[in-house]
């Protein structure tokens, strides 16, 4: 798959709520995905530990809702920004919370994702 098509299949699929479709199809099983600096699992290499930090992120948050913008492709970059209405379930704190979600293309699979948002609760 090219960039642009991986890119759109993204969008689609996280605005449809199939995010497990994007780890199915989408992602290379040595997938790299980076969480801002000083989050919990900052990390994880390979599809184990993102999936395990799916989980960490299911424990944690109940998302009311979820929009996935249009992406912006470069090459084998593509780049979009994902809005959540969230409740952080420890503390019961409901909030919304926007990212920037930065995903390299390598043979047809993403190979890296890093997310940029606000760490500052």
């Amino acid at each position: 798959m090219k960039t642009q098509e991986i890119a759109d299949n993204l969008v689609k699929w996280c605005n449809a709520g199939e995010e497990s479709k994007c780890y199915e199809q989408l992602y290379s099983p040595d997938i790299v995905s980076v969480e801002m600096e000083g989050s919990d699992n900052q990390v994880a290499r390979g599809m184990e530990e993102v999936a395990k930090k799916g989980e960490w992120w299911r424990e944690n948050f109940e998302v009311h809702s979820a929009k996935t913008s249009e992406p912006m492709v470069a090459d084998n970059w593509f780049s979009v920004r994902h809005e959540m209405d969230i409740t952080h379930k420890p503390s019961g704190q409901r909030s919304t919370m926007q990212e920037l979600g930065i995903y390299e293309v390598k043979n047809g699979k993403i190979v890296k994702e890093q997310f940029f948002y606000n760490n500052e609760q």
